[in-house]
């Protein structure tokens, strides 16, 4: 049986391969390790700590990931050869765009973002994110588009751990700040049944095709990449939102005074 403590550390680096059950056992105690609910900033969240101003970076910042994740995963899609495959991926699309009878992710994502305050035409034009949110996602679209196939999968396995962060954030959130409402966080509804299917496809598909050593460092290695990624737009928020010496580019996002 693979030593946990033993890869961890060692950065995660296998020197052979390992049954499906321990890959899956190693992606679980990355998430465990690495997922940014571990985060500073999202523990002052948790807490209920943060200034609603920071709270509206959050949700500024979120929401040109959350814009790009249709983008990301169309450019997954194109590289499929199989129509299965393709099908399978599909709905996650459709869940962020919408469709009849479903205004998608995205919208209520929106939604979220006007019940903290903020204008949407201002949300949607991205001018205010931070310089740090807009290389990180881009960098997550590169990724998709340049990686192997199974790297490219084996990246949205963050969607292991959604269920937990969501649950904790939408109890802790109503219950510390007053001006969020239930309904402002309805994106968070779809998303308790959305990522549990999504990431269990992604971590079979995984299971199945990561036999060899080099394939399962692959998995891994996606893995700790979308950690990191998900981890830095934490960083910069942390620092321009929080922190006592840092502050919001310029042309980004300048809170209200309190």
């Amino acid at each position: 049986m693979t030593n946990l403590e033993d890869l961890r550390a060692n950065g995660w680096q296998l020197t052979q391969a390992i049954s499906p059950d321990e890959l899956e056992a190693v992606l679980r105690a990355i998430g465990a390790q690495r997922y940014h609910n571990n985060h500073p900033f999202h523990e002052r969240m948790r807490s209920g700590a943060l200034s609603k101003g920071a709270m509206q970076a959050w949700a500024l910042n979120r929401y040109l990931y959350q814009s790009r994740i249709p983008m990301k995963d169309a450019a997954l899609m194109a590289r499929m050869v199989d129509t299965d495959l393709r099908r399978e991926w599909r709905h996650r699309i459709e869940d962020h765009d919408g469709v009849e009878g479903d205004d998608g992710g995205i919208e209520r994502w929106l939604k979220l973002a006007e019940g903290l305050g903020l204008d949407r035409d201002y949300v949607i034009a991205e001018s205010g994110a931070l310089p740090a949110t807009h290389f990180a996602v881009d960098a997550y679209i590169r990724y998709v588009s340049d990686q192997s196939l199974l790297a490219a999968i084996a990246s949205s396995l963050t969607e292991l751990f959604a269920p937990t962060i969501i649950a904790d954030r939408v109890s802790n959130v109503l219950a510390n700040y007053d001006y969020v409402s239930k309904n402002s966080l309805a994106y968070f509804d779809k998303r308790m049944t959305q990522a549990p299917r999504d990431s269990g496809f992604a971590l079979q598909y995984c299971r199945d095709n990561a036999v060899e050593c080099r394939d399962q460092q692959e998995v891994i290695d996606a893995l700790l990449f979308k950690t990191g990624m998900l981890w830095a737009m934490l960083d910069a928020l942390d620092y321009c939102y929080v922190s006592d010496v840092g502050a919001p580019p310029p042309g980004c996002f300048v809170p209200d005074p309190a």
